[in-house]
């Protein structure tokens, strides 16, 4: 019973279940018709909605391209107006510009520079559009007046703001002190700076739109002009303002400078007896006579030209580098090297043309045997060979020949000095021996002490004469130019000089008739020779090559000392032990005897008194070598003269020993003290 209830529970439990659920699918089916339905409307609505779009547009769209229509037609017209506006203020230009062209740019040369600009472009349009119009000769006129007005105010502008450098301004950058050097350099050669900044405006558009370059030989003539007289200028405050002790420099300056070409005097040793030594260039001597009036040496005036010279030589790299540092800013970069070159070629050209006058000098010094003057070129020389780095870096990019100026120049001044210093060497050889020429007292002759002045001369400029010497070698050891092969080449010369200055004292001394005389002669030339050698650096240069030199002339002055000492053995040898008799005491003397005491006596007094009466007339210059002489043969003489004394001085072989006896020892030492001095 039970279960079939439970049966039926469970039947009705699921027909309620299913009723629920046909009821659920009712639901959901009739939902699906309203969803049904209301899909069919909405696609209703956008058909209609999409056929009224499409209606609209089929209204709008040649509505929207008839404006666009228009508006492509409005702006044609605005552009066609500007194109008009446009063209015909070209038509306006010649008018609107040309007060401000007559005018010129003086003052306003950005609004001058804006007009040439608008003409430019009014001519480039009336060619391009209308070449026949008459208006295009009218803007043409107007450009190239404008054009020639911006070309004079370049002119206008550069040449007056260009002067001459002064002279101090360019001795104080010479100077090259430390201190200077640390502080802020003043200008030199530079353009103010608002006009700087126009002349360069001015350029670049003649550059772009003159299409001229007229404009950069304006700028090197007048650029060069100053260059020059900027170096003129210093040559002539040298001139008026040199002494021969000093070189003028700028009073607000007093520190040391370094590295200054300043040179020491040179002094001017007579080689030649009968040749003038003090005659130079004829341009020189002839211009400067005025100058600097009859009171001024004519070597001091040298002195000072030469000093002149060599700082022309500085200033010119000084003032060259300055004008290219200027040339770089206005000069269009291709055309700076060629306006550079001919900016300073006539500046150069002086320089060369004086330096070759120079060597030209010197050659005529060479013919004449004038060698002092030859000397002027050593100072110039050497500065040449320090300042060519220098010239090179300046002249870099200039021609050849501009290059090959400064080393053509040390080239001429080499070879002429090394030929100088040959013929030096030669002429020393070949002095000629005349009996006037030669010192009647035996003193140093005057060919020894102008050559030994002129070796000392050398010392200054040691490597620049072996430079010299140097540049005349073939062999492989010259091809290397070294220091050590140019020193070596000196110390031969040196070498050669002093070797040919013996052979010629040895010609010479045979004028003398006396063999004293002759010694002396040799003894005073070889002794000042060699004190002259160690009293400078030239004992050092003669022993790289000949270490034995110093003792070569301590015994050739010992062996004219001893010639010199024979010379009185013509009056010892009267009273000499050796040819002496012995006479025993008490035994009477014969008179043979007694004759051959009187003549040995009156043989020494006489020679005593000839030897005195003619060496007293000589010179030994050398107080010490005088004195060592003196002494030498006092001592012989004062030794035999009293021995002999000693044994015949109171033998009685004669009734008047005082006749024969004139002289004590004593008396004998003083009259040998006054040897060798005339005022004794």
């Amino acid at each position: 019973m039970v279960p079939t209830e439970e049966a039926s529970a469970r039947r009705r439990e699921i027909e309620g279940k299913l009723k629920q659920e046909e009821e659920t699918l009712s639901y959901i089916k009739e939902s699906l018709e309203k969803s049904d339905q209301l899909t069919k409307n909405m696609v209703s609505i956008l058909s209609s909605f999409e056929s009224r779009l499409m209606r609209l547009e089929n209204s709008i769209i040649p509505v929207h391209k008839q404006t666009e229509n228009l508006q492509r037609l409005q702006e044609n017209v605005e552009k066609t107006l500007s194109c008009l506006d446009h063209v015909i203020s070209y038509y306006h230009v010649a008018k609107d510009t040309e007060k401000i062209i007559k005018e010129g740019p003086s003052g306003r040369l950005v609004e001058y520079l804006a007009c040439l600009d608008k003409i430019q472009k009014a001519v480039e349009y009336f060619q391009d559009n209308n070449p026949d119009s008459p208006e295009l000769n009218r803007v043409k006129s107007l450009f190239e007046r404008g054009k020639e007005s911006l070309e004079s105010e370049f002119r206008s502008l550069l040449t007056r703001c260009t002067k001459p450098v002064p002279p101090i301004l360019i001795l104080d950058h010479l100077g090259g002190d430390d201190e200077i050097e640390t502080q802020e350099e003043m200008p030199l050669n530079q353009l103010p700076e608002n006009t700087l900044k126009d002349i360069i405006s001015i350029s670049r558009w003649l550059v772009e739109f003159g299409r001229n370059q007229d404009f950069m030989n304006v700028y090197y003539q007048i650029r060069s002009s100053q260059l020059d007289r900027s170096i003129k200028g210093l040559k002539e405050h040298f001139r008026k303002n040199s002494s021969s002790s000093g070189v003028p420099y700028s009073p607000a300056i007093q520190n040391k400078r370094k590295d200054t070409p300043t040179k020491k005097p040179i002094k001017r040793p007579v080689l030649i007896p009968g040749h003038e030594h003090d005659l130079r260039l004829k341009h020189l001597s002839d211009a400067l006579s005025d100058k600097h009036g009859p009171a001024a040496g004519r070597d001091d005036v040298l002195d000072i030209e030469i000093d002149a010279y060599i700082h022309c030589v500085s200033a010119f790299v000084k003032l060259a580098q300055s004008e290219y540092q200027i040339l770089t800013e206005i000069i269009p970069e291709h055309h700076q090297k060629k306006t550079f070159d001919s900016l300073i070629q006539e500046s150069l050209d002086n320089l060369m043309i004086e330096g070759d006058n120079i060597v030209s000098a010197a050659r005529k010094a060479i013919i004449r045997h004038d060698y002092s003057a030859v000397l002027t070129i050593f100072p110039i020389l050497r500065h040449l060979k320090q300042m060519k780095p220098e010239f090179d870096q300046v002249l870099q990019g200039t021609a050849a020949s501009t290059k090959n100026k400064l080393p053509g120049l040390i080239t001429s001044m080499e070879t002429t000095g090394a030929k100088a210093l040959e013929d030096f060497a030669d002429n020393i050889k070949n002095d000629p021996d005349k009996e006037y020429n030669m010192p009647k007292d035996g003193t140093v002759h005057e060919l020894t002490s102008n050559a030994i002045l002129f070796l000392q001369q050398l010392l200054d400029f040691q490597e620049t004469a072996g430079a010299m010497l140097a540049s005349q070698e073939t062999s492989s050891s010259a091809s290397s130019y070294s220091s050590e092969f140019s020193r070596r080449l000196l110390s031969t010369y040196i070498c050669k000089v002093l070797g040919n200055l013996q052979l010629n004292l040895l010609s010479k001394v045979r004028v003398y008739e006396d063999p004293a005389l002759k010694a002396i002669f040799l003894h005073n030339n070889y002794n000042y020779i060699l004190k002259s050698l160690e009293k400078s650096e030239l004992i050092q240069l003669v022993a790289v090559t000949r270490k034995a030199a110093e003792n070569c002339y301590r015994e050739l002055i010992e062996k004219q000392i001893q010639t010199y000492q024979d010379s009185w053995l013509k009056v010892t040898d009267y009273i000499s032990e050796r040819s002496l008799s012995v006479f025993q005491a008490g035994v009477k003397l014969k008179d043979k005897e007694r004759q051959m005491i009187k003549e040995r006596f009156k043989g020494f007094n006489d020679g005593l008194e000839e030897l005195c009466k003619i060496q007293k007339a000589w010179a030994i210059p050398d107080t010490e070598q005088r004195d060592k002489i003196r002494r030498a043969q006092k001592t012989i003489v004062k030794e035999t003269y009293g021995a002999f004394l000693n044994r015949y001085g109171n033998v009685p072989f004669t009734k008047n020993p005082e006749k024969y006896i004139k002289y004590q020892v004593d008396q004998v030492g003083e009259m040998i003290d006054k040897l060798f001095d005339t005022s004794a």
